[in-house]
């Protein structure tokens, strides 16, 4: 018999869970069907995701949830994608993946600080590899 002390076995369990940890995604689009969808798909993969359709909350989000990366549409109503991306870099560089329907916005949501640029509609695999990409998965 092997006799391992509490505090011993609590590290070894908060090892094991942090080996395990799924990564964090916060996903942020004001279509709600487009939201479902990307948080069903990633959810299936693996991933931990947490969803809003705000600009101003996926501020508070960053802060509060402590996302891994975020997959962010650049025009919504209210704060923009662009707006989002330009406040988020005063405070964190967590990667950003941006998406819109309008291609255009690619350059400029690169130069604000998103890592990377998906034209909407996206194939799920594509989004799925650029973001274990960007998690170095």
């Amino acid at each position: 018999m092997i006799a391992i002390s509490s505090t011993k076995l609590a590290l070894l369990a908060m090892l094991m869970s942090e080996d395990q940890k799924k990564p964090r995604i916060l996903v942020v689009d004001d279509h709600p069907k487009v939201l479902r969808f990307i948080e069903i798909d990633l959810k299936l993969r693996g991933f931990e995701v947490i969803s809003t359709d705000s600009g101003e909350r996926a501020l508070e989000l960053v802060k509060s949830a402590k996302p891994d990366i975020m997959l962010l549409d650049i025009v919504m109503p209210g704060i923009d994608g662009f707006e989002v991306l330009k406040k988020l870099r005063t405070f964190t560089q967590v990667p950003v993946i941006a998406f819109s329907a309008s291609p255009e916005n690619q350059d400029k949501a690169v130069q604000m600080g998103a890592n990377d640029f998906m034209p909407k509609p996206f194939d799920p695999d594509t989004m799925a590899r650029r973001i274990r990409a960007l998690l170095g998965h």
